[in-house]
């Protein structure tokens, strides 16, 4: 689980269901960040899920549908 190159900051890692940071993260395609608090990074799916319904409500509004 190592991707040299990373700063700082803190992921959520998709495949192992926790907090990574520094040397010990998942792949690019497994995590969501980077974060910068291991708290942000432990809501990641509810801030991805709640930043799809922001975008999915303006794409109604950008297209005239009815949310």
């Amino acid at each position: 689980m190592n991707d040299s190159g990373l700063g700082a900051g803190y992921f959520w890692c998709l495949r192992d269901h926790r907090v990574e940071s520094g040397d010990d993260v998942c792949p690019a395609q497994y995590r969501l960040g980077p974060y910068t608090t291991a708290d942000d990074a432990t809501r990641a799916l509810e801030t991805v899920e709640k930043r799809n319904a922001e975008w999915d409500a303006e794409d109604a509004r950008w297209t005239g549908e009815a949310s």
